[in-house]
């Protein structure tokens, strides 16, 4: 059975259970996802599973969009992604629910785009430590400090910390614990927090370190 979902993340809360210990979660709106193509090993060497989620103003999508969405009978689809999965029973046009890819206790990784934060300095981007805040340092307190090596080799490596654009970074959240799935309103409950911010686009798969 195929372990992914498409959702929209709603916000964070908390939910009680019967012991009354409180648990942080992070409510997702996942689902109902249509399957629009199937990939088999045996044409395009792998196998998978490419699922569509929200329905979308047909004006809004290219003709390619919607050429492969109408030769299958699917509604016009706003999101598209694709879940890699060896053993299913599914066909194309079967609609994927919340209640049918994931259960109570089950463990998730949970992929997103992180908030976007601007140009960050190296402080708050990379955790630098920065100087001394007394001994006569008045201006250099949170400088990222030298970036080169002299004269050899005269540029500074490809890859070196420091300041920049911080956010907006694919991230992935690993084994984590599914608290509620409500079948009704589509939602599912996550523990903790999972990447970007309220009503951004993620994808849910069964978790890879279980």
């Amino acid at each position: 059975m195929l372990k992914g979902l498409i959702g929209k993340k709603i916000g964070m809360t908390q939910i009680f259970d019967e012991q009354g210990v409180a648990y942080t979660v992070t409510l997702i709106e996942a689902g109902p996802c249509y399957v629009t193509q199937i990939r088999m090993p045996e044409k395009e060497g792998y196998s998978s599973v490419q699922l569509g989620f929200g329905e979308a103003n047909p004006k809004r999508l290219t003709g390619g969009q919607l050429g492969h969405l109408k030769a299958n009978e699917i509604p016009p689809m706003r999101f598209l992604r694709e879940f890699r999965v060896k053993d299913h029973e599914l066909k194309i046009g079967d609609k994927v629910t919340v209640n049918d890819a994931f259960a109570v206790g089950e463990r998730v990784d949970v992929i997103g785009v992180s908030k976007g934060k601007g140009f960050a300095g190296a402080v708050k981007r990379y955790h630098f430590h920065g100087m001394n805040a007394t001994h006569g340092t008045s201006d250099r307190n949170r400088a990222p400090g030298s970036r080169g090596s002299g004269t050899t080799p005269g540029r500074v490596y490809k890859g070196a910390r420091g300041a920049g654009h911080m956010g907006v970074d694919r991230v992935t959240a690993q084994n984590i614990k599914v608290v509620m799935v409500d079948a009704e309103r589509n939602l599912i409950a996550i523990n903790g927090a999972v990447p970007g911010g309220k009503g951004s686009l993620v994808m849910i798969k069964e978790s890879r370190k279980q």
